[in-house]
């Protein structure tokens, strides 16, 4: 892996640079994430264009894009937190996968983001997106939520004329959310009236 590059805030140009940024749903199901791998390094061994490949590290998409990208021989960034300048700890859940990306990259860039705040991590992936010359998000077409900023992410590379490729292959899955039980209406008891002297009327 190559000298560590810092990302200071001032973007690049994402047509020149030519990278391939991937951003998608967190919560795949493993046999999903199979198929996605399998058909991200379809697309990456099909485009004659020689871009590198860049993702935030973490679990889930971004591996399987990170293996998928060393499969195609493709060059591969993957995104790094920072916290005032030094290498932020990812969440427990991305560790492990964070440790094998970087195994992976060509190259690690530093940039400065919270990797435990969703607008923070939002915010990261907005510059990255900013950044590329091609947006690959896999995407199951549904909305934004509290827990999921991918629609937005598709939405503002299109807006910056930024080409967007949607990657949802046949069958493929995401985790079911466990519904909230609904809370039964209660019917209030009526309470006596009394009077002020604490007397029924």
């Amino acid at each position: 892996m190559s000298t560590t590059a810092r990302d200071d805030g001032a973007g690049h140009n994402g047509g020149a640079a030519g990278e391939i940024v991937l951003v998608g749903h967190a919560d795949l199901t493993p046999r999903t994430l199979e198929l996605v791998e399998r058909e991200l390094r379809r697309r990456l061994e099909e485009r004659c264009a020689r871009g590198a490949a860049m993702v935030r590290c973490g679990a889930g998409a971004p591996l399987a894009f990170g293996r998928a990208a060393r499969a195609s021989g493709r060059r591969l960034i993957v995104v790094i937190p920072t916290d005032n300048g030094v290498p932020a700890m990812p969440p427990r859940r991305d560790r492990m996968a964070a440790g094998e990306l970087l195994n992976l990259a060509d190259q690690a860039r530093l940039l400065a983001y919270d990797p435990n705040h969703r607008g923070s991590c939002v915010g990261a992936d907005e510059r990255m997106v900013a950044s590329s010359g091609l947006l690959l998000a896999v995407w199951d077409g549904s909305p934004s939520n509290g827990r999921d900023a991918t629609a937005h992410l598709v939405t503002y590379a299109r807006a910056r004329g930024i080409p967007v490729e949607i990657v949802w292959p046949a069958g493929a899955e995401r985790e079911a959310v466990p519904a909230v039980p609904a809370v039964p209406a209660t019917r209030e008891r009526a309470v006596p009236a009394t009077s002020r002297h604490g007397a029924r009327r």
